[in-house]
């Protein structure tokens, strides 16, 4: 009879551990972030003055991104910052490259230095912020994700009311 039992409980299968809810892709992170910078129509938006050689980086960047190839999009990104290591708009684009690569505290840190040297309004920090909202709605921080929600919006500076 206890044969007959230990086989029994060996023809159960295991019980399956239970599996977390499937969060967003990086890339759909990453496609969340620029449509939040693409959204804010602000009548504030900063450009500082570029450096041809950054911007030429930044390109190749973006390029390299296109082809999936993020290590090489990063490397170049590392390199634009070390010519300039305060640009924001580049720490931005570092952060979301490290969203691809799954690297998200890198991307939440760069993505708060970017929003510390930039313009604190537009479409950057609109993206800045909506960085921090992703990587907290990845790392099941409900409340991290409200607050930084809250702060895109006060990325966005509205026009006067003219009648």
């Amino acid at each position: 009879m206890l044969a007959g039992l230990l086989l029994a409980a060996c023809a159960q299968p295991a019980p399956e551990a239970p599996r977390p809810p499937p969060g967003k892709s990086n890339a759909a992170m990453v496609e969340e972030i620029r449509a939040a910078g693409e959204r804010d129509k602000s009548v504030i938006s900063v450009h500082p003055l570029v450096d041809p050689g950054i911007v030429a980086l930044q390109d190749a960047a973006r390029q390299d991104e296109r082809n999936g190839q993020y290590q090489a999009a990063a490397a170049k990104l590392d390199l634009a910052l070390k010519r300039n290591p305060e640009a924001p708009d580049v720490m931005q684009d570092r952060a979301e490259v490290a969203i691809y690569l799954g690297d998200f505290q890198l991307a939440e840190k760069l993505a708060h230095q970017s929003w510390t040297l930039g313009s604190k309004q537009g479409p950057l920090c609109a993206r800045n912020w909506q960085t921090i909202v992703e990587l907290r709605l990845q790392a099941h921080d409900q409340a991290g994700a409200a607050s930084a929600s809250k702060w895109v919006g006060e990325c966005r500076e509205a026009g006067i009311q003219r009648l």
